[in-house]
């Protein structure tokens, strides 16, 4: 089955290069598309300290996508992993999903912090985040993902 979807803005500024460390300190701002939305549609995120964006990794040729199983970054040292036990950008479906700090709130413009997405990506959607969706009991991970996520953030 084959779903289409549409931008609903774009990321501004923040990185140009899809580096794989150092997000942190990222600004960037998320430009609703002004012919399909106004202010209204922020309005009320800007009481919230978080936000859930979904962007699409526009820039990975179809040639790149994963299916199977990868070592993460390549490294032969990690374990051999499917892709969707990892957060790669080959995904099949291309999708980013991060969690950011929202900085500020202006009529269509949305500043985030923290957003691991380059400028002018598309924006799929995004969602407030509230405590009661967060993960219910202890998150576990393997020893492998707190090596490769050092130097992330």
């Amino acid at each position: 089955m084959t779903y289409a979807i549409e931008a609903i803005g774009h990321v501004h500024g923040g990185r140009s290069d899809p580096i794989d460390d150092n997000w942190g300190a990222s600004r960037s701002v998320i430009e609703l598309d002004r012919s399909r939305f106004g202010p209204g549609a922020l309005a009320g995120l800007e009481a919230f300290s978080h936000a859930e964006i979904l962007f699409l990794f526009d820039r990975v040729p179809s040639d790149r996508i994963e299916t199977g199983a990868r070592h993460p970054r390549g490294r032969d040292d990690w374990p051999l992993t499917g892709i969707f036990a990892q957060r790669g950008k080959n995904r099949p479906n291309r999708l980013g999903i991060t969690i950011c700090r929202i900085e500020a709130v202006d009529g269509t413009s949305l500043t985030v912090e923290g957003l691991d997405a380059i400028d002018g990506t598309p924006v799929i959607d995004i969602k407030p985040v509230m405590r009661e969706f967060l993960p219910r009991g202890p998150v576990t991970q393997p020893d492998w993902v707190a090596e490769l996520m050092a130097a992330y953030w």
